[in-house]
C-alpha cells in the first residue's frame, strides 16, 4: 500500500512540474508594445496581450523624439539590447534608439537624435514618493514605470525583445 501511496505522491509532482513548465512557457514574451496616448506598456506573448502596465513618458509627450533634449519619447520600432540596475531609477532596460530612420531624420535637420533611451522604475526620494511620479509624465524621454512592474517586466523581458512605441 506505501508503493502505491508513493508511486501516487511521484506522479502528481511530476503533473504538477510539467503544468508549471507549460504555464511558464507560455509567458515568452515576443514584443514589447508602448501606446504613448493610452500611457500603456504592453507586454505581447503570441500576438495576444499578456498582462499591461501604466506608464510615464517625456515631459513633451505628444509626437515623436525629433532631436537631443526635446524631452519626448521615440515612435518607432526598436529592440531591448541591454539593461543595468540604477541607483536613481532601480532597474532599466536600453532601448536601441536611434534607429536608421531616427539617425537619417536628426541627420536631415543638422541636429544630434540624443541617446540613452531607457524603460525604468522610478526614483526612491524622501520628498517625493512613488504615486506622485506615477501620475504625470515627468522623464527626459524615457519610459518610467512602478518599481514593482518593472521588476515584473526586468523578469518577464529578454535582451532581444522588439519594442514598438505608437503615438
Amino acid at each position: 500500500m506505501r508503493w502505491l501511496l508513493a508511486l501516487l505522491c511521484i506522479t502528481v509532482t511530476a503533473a504538477a512540474q510539467a503544468i508549471t513548465t507549460a504555464s511558464q512557457g507560455n509567458q515568452h514574451i515576443d514584443k514589447v508594445l508602448v501606446v504613448k496616448s493610452e500611457r500603456k506598456l504592453h507586454l505581447i506573448s503570441r500576438g495576444e496581450p499578456l498582462k499591461s502596465y501604466r506608464i510615464s513618458l517625456g515631459k513633451q509627450a505628444d509626437g515623436a523624439k525629433q532631436r537631443e533634449g526635446d524631452r519626448r519619447t521615440p515612435e518607432g520600432f526598436y529592440w531591448i539590447d541591454w539593461r543595468k540596475t540604477s541607483e536613481k531609477y532601480q532597474l532599466s532596460m536600453h532601448i536601441s534608439y536611434p534607429n536608421a530612420r531616427d539617425l537619417t531624420n536628426a541627420r536631415d535637420r543638422g541636429v544630434a537624435p540624443g541617446s540613452m533611451i531607457m524603460i525604468h522604475g522610478t526614483p526612491l526620494d524622501e520628498e517625493y514618493p512613488e504615486w506622485f511620479f506615477h501620475t504625470l509624465d515627468w522623464t527626459e524621454g524615457c519610459i518610467a514605470m512602478k518599481n514593482s512592474d518593472m521588476r515584473e517586466v526586468w523578469k518577464l523581458v529578454k535582451d532581444g525583445t522588439l519594442i514598438e512605441i505608437r503615438p
